[in-house]
């Protein structure tokens, strides 16, 4: 029998690899030793994965010699540095952040869509795509297999931890201070001065939507919305897919929700796509208006599948439908997609 694969998880103690320590101790064990992997300021600290005490050891290239599988879960820029080091120990590098997702030598994975490409790898590494991209795209994967997308319009409602711990923390100490208000929310501009920082929202979150996540682009788009567009062309091979995305940070702690219009080469039924999705992998149909059963953030949040509901044939074009979606942007938004790649490429060892 070959001995397992050796995996490296990089960002051990941050949000989401806290979520992968989880997920690796309850999937099917597929790993040899896995060595956690953090700054020097958290090396030392004991974690538990697979039921075990693991000391976390501070990042250096050595670290990942005799690593076969590299995972990280850290910013942008400790990616940019690292993951090519990894690589070039021997590693293949299965990065988290958006450092490579765009780059056309890096493959950008859903392993539910896409597996195949996770082959495809010049630079040894694969990108997993942004949180709110992946909430969707399982479902969107499965419908354009059958129906060849064609264009997509889309409003997002994403949680506050899809801006990190501080999107939590923030919004939790926004909902103490209305709370000791009672006639908050209802005056203009009256939670602006109840709440004087917003924390990484630019408008208080509490009580209320702020229509804007990510950073500034050009022609007033922000880096969320392109990131929806960019990356749902590259997942599913349609380089000119028409996409117009906009995306809105609501009051909810975890899991994104979207709101979808897909248009299709051809006719889609309601009760054949309602089927189909019904029977797609990493997709669950809760989808019975009249009985109030469809999914919400609330209903989703701490599992693993993209959540559908809503799902109608359009009024104006029969090639089109609507459809809410709800995911975890922590655990298939993040930890777990990047989990299945990894597991992808461990069949490989």
């Amino acid at each position: 029998m070959s001995k397992k694969p050796t995996l490296a998880v990089v960002g051990a103690t941050g949000a989401v690899g806290t979520v992968m320590l989880d997920i690796l101790s309850t999937r099917e064990d597929v790993w040899g030793e896995i060595r956690l992997v953090a700054s020097a300021r958290s090396a030392g600290k004991k974690l538990i994965v697979r039921g075990e005490e693991v000391e976390v050891i501070a990042l250096t290239p050595e670290v990942f010699d005799g690593v076969d599988v590299a995972m990280f879960d850290v910013p942008d820029e400790v990616s940019a540095e690292w993951a090519p080091i990894a690589a070039a120990r021997g590693a293949v590098a299965v990065d988290n952040s958006g450092a490579f997702r765009m780059d056309d030598d890096v493959p950008l994975v859903v392993p539910e869509v896409n597996a195949d490409q996770a082959r495809n790898r010049p630079r040894g590494i694969i990108s997993n795509p942004n949180c709110t991209t992946l909430s969707m795209i399982v479902a969107l994967g499965a419908l354009h297999r059958e129906y060849e997308l064609k264009e997509l319009v889309v409003a997002s409602y994403q949680a506050a931890s899809g801006a990190g711990q501080e999107g939590i923390d923030t919004l939790r100490e926004e909902l103490a201070k209305v709370a000791a208000s009672p006639d908050s929310g209802t005056r203009p501009g009256d939670l602006r001065g109840l709440v004087s920082d917003g924390g990484p929202f630019p408008a208080p979150l509490a009580m209320n939507v702020v229509p804007w996540a990510g950073s500034v682009r050009d022609g007033g788009w922000s880096s969320e919305e392109l990131k929806v567009r960019n990356e749902s062309r590259k997942i599913l091979g349609i380089p000119d897919l028409r996409v117009s995305a906009t995306c809105v940070r609501v009051p909810v702690v975890t899991t994104h929700s979207l709101a979808v219009h897909a248009t299709f080469a051809r006719e889609v039924e309601q009760a054949d796509a309602q089927k189909l999705l019904s029977e797609a992998a990493g997709v669950v149909l809760v989808d019975n208006p009249l009985a109030a059963e469809f999914p919400t953030p609330n209903d989703v949040v701490g599992t693993d599948p993209t959540w559908v509901g809503r799902v109608r044939k359009s009024l104006d074009d029969p090639n089109s439908l609507d459809l809410f979606l709800c995911g975890d942007n922590l655990r298939k938004g993040a930890a777990l997609n990047t989990a299945q790649i990894a597991e992808v490429v461990a069949v490989e060892f």
